[in-house]
């Protein structure tokens, strides 16, 4: 899982907008073991990869998710079809 992921999720918690059980500190690390993640660190050449991308979409966070797919070659968990425009693998 992206920290961009966590960082997105981090944001919607104190925003009230997304609900979990128990805190974030302790949330995240359970739900990254229970499915069997690891934490993908932001790293500058995922940054680079952002400003090559065309713009399908302008979320940021979505943007750095492709970005992190496209360099590693790993799959993004999603429903949004527009990831699709950018060729990563989506799993949903």
């Amino acid at each position: 899982m992206s920290i961009a992921s966590g960082w997105e999720i981090a944001i919607k918690v104190s925003l009230g907008t997304l609900k979990i059980e128990g805190a974030l500190d302790r949330f995240l690390p359970e739900q990254l073991a229970a499915n069997g993640f690891q934490p993908l660190p932001m790293d500058l050449k995922h940054c680079a990869r952002v400003a090559t991308l065309p713009f399908h979409h302008r979320d940021p966070f979505d943007r750095l998710l492709v970005a992190q797919a496209l360099e590693e070659e790993l799959a993004i968990v999603t429903a949004d079809p527009v990831f699709a425009k950018y060729g990563v693998k989506r799993v949903w």
